[in-house]
């Protein structure tokens, strides 16, 4: 019996998913936990399985956003009767269910041609048009565009070469003479009034530069979570009233207890700072806190969302109620998150509901930077490199591995007596971990 295909509901907060990519066509025969489609969905993708076997007599939505659990296409048998399963579509919403098309521009909305563009710039041409201003020796970035959003066309090209071709432009004997040994066209030189010597060589240089340096432009759309990336970070700062704080911490202690706890487990510096950060929220909660319009949020638990790079962009996996978890936990924990960011197996319910991010770049060598809130939180806290540093100990230099943090906070929460009692605080106990085991 023919059913729809809907937008699943892949964890508790989702709420509309976008279909990313088709990976059958209407006709196609399917099996069932065969993949059909791909769905993304805040910063995941997921692969989406068959319900049944059968044929995709219809897709309703070809790409787009689309509420959890609407139709989106239809799974039957090849000779049975869907015409019950469309008037339902029809009698329905259509934002869920109509494919989403290009909008024409009325012929009064079209843009007026516009100015080539400056030495430089990027040319707004296809490989065709670019192709046929070669061939009539044409320097496609001194032609103005016609089409839309000041694209060039054919007519723009072939029209300027009739104008080239009637235009005389006024050359100094000696700039003929140079012209005409280089085979240059002095109608190609870009110049109010008369055309001199050096206006020919510098021509001829920029043009036996561009031939040899071959400069080339490549163009890759976002990605859904690069643009997630791109909308919130812009948010946030928009949002936020940040600042930054750094402090230098000694960390022999930590590593020695990094060192000690090595034989039992794997234990990094970033497992071992979010268990004291867990400790330490909880004596500081305005940087564990949250706005909900006009009130602060404030909390007796700790979720701490750890970033994790990916190859198109970033994703803050959490560790939930890591207040009441010990160490070992943590690791495996923050380990097992980071695998399933890796292979795109992240659950939505994974990289949401987090209190207080940390990110840490110090395997890059960076000394210092200032991250940006991940939103709703009012906090973030940047880990840099270890550095052996020389320091003045009782009256010695000695060498200690120090380590920055960078902390940023929204002041309209975390005011700056706050935010530096909270990161002194936070070197007190990085400095004697031991702490930890009371």
């Amino acid at each position: 019996m023919a059913k729809f295909l809907v937008m699943p509901k892949l964890g508790l907060t989702m709420t509309e998913g976008t279909i990313a990519n088709w990976r059958k066509a209407e006709g196609d025969s399917v099996a069932m936990g065969e993949i059909i489609f791909d769905v993304e969905t805040d910063k995941i993708t997921k692969e989406f399985e068959s319900p049944g076997a059968g044929v995709i007599r219809k897709i309703l939505v070809e790409e787009g956003t689309v509420e959890v659990l609407k139709p989106i296409g239809i799974l039957g048998t090849a000779e049975e009767d869907i015409s019950a399963l469309l008037a339902e579509v029809e009698k329905s919403s259509g934002s869920t269910t109509a494919e989403v098309k290009p909008v024409a521009a009325e012929p009064d909305q079209i843009a007026p041609a516009s100015p080539a563009p400056a030495a430089g710039g990027r040319v707004k041409a296809s490989a065709r048009i670019k192709k046929i201003a070669a061939d009539l020796g044409i320097d496609i970035a001194r032609v103005p565009g016609s089409g839309p959003q000041g694209a060039i066309t054919e007519k723009d090209v072939t029209e300027f070469a009739e104008k080239a071709k009637t235009a005389q432009p006024k050359l100094s004997p000696t700039a003929g003479v140079i012209a005409a040994g280089l085979g240059i066209d002095p109608a190609m030189i870009n110049k109010a009034g008369r055309i001199m010597k050096d206006d020919v060589l510098h021509y001829k240089q920029q043009a036996d530069f561009l031939k040899y340096a071959n400069p080339q432009e490549f163009v890759k759309p976002m990605s859904a979570m690069r643009k997630v990336i791109a909308s919130r970070m812009s948010a946030s700062q928009e949002t936020s009233a940040t600042v930054n704080y750094n402090q230098r911490v000694d960390t022999t202690a930590m590593k020695q207890l990094r060192e000690e706890l090595k034989s039992n487990a794997k234990i990094t510096y970033t497992d071992i700072l979010v268990k004291i950060l867990a400790r330490v929220l909880l004596e500081f909660p305005l940087l564990n806190s949250s706005i909900d319009g006009t009130d602060i949020v404030t909390r007796n638990y700790v979720n701490i969302g750890v970033a994790v790079a990916l190859p198109d962009g970033l994703i803050v996996p959490v560790v939930k109620f890591a207040n009441k978890k010990d160490l070992s936990a943590i690791s495996t924990e923050i380990k097992a998150l980071a695998e399933k960011a890796r292979n795109n197996e992240l659950e939505t319910d994974e990289i949401t509901g987090g209190t207080f991010t940390i990110t840490n770049i110090g395997m890059f060598g960076m000394e210092s930077f200032t991250p940006i809130i991940n939103q709703p939180e009012v906090a973030i806290l940047g880990i840099n490199t270890i550095i052996d540093t020389p320091m003045v100990v009782a009256g010695q230099v000695v060498i200690k591995p120090m380590m920055n943090l960078s902390l940023t906070a929204d002041h309209r929460v975390v005011d700056g007596s706050v935010a530096a009692a909270f990161i002194a605080r936070l070197k007190e106990v990085i400095e004697k971990p031991g702490s930890l085991l009371l």
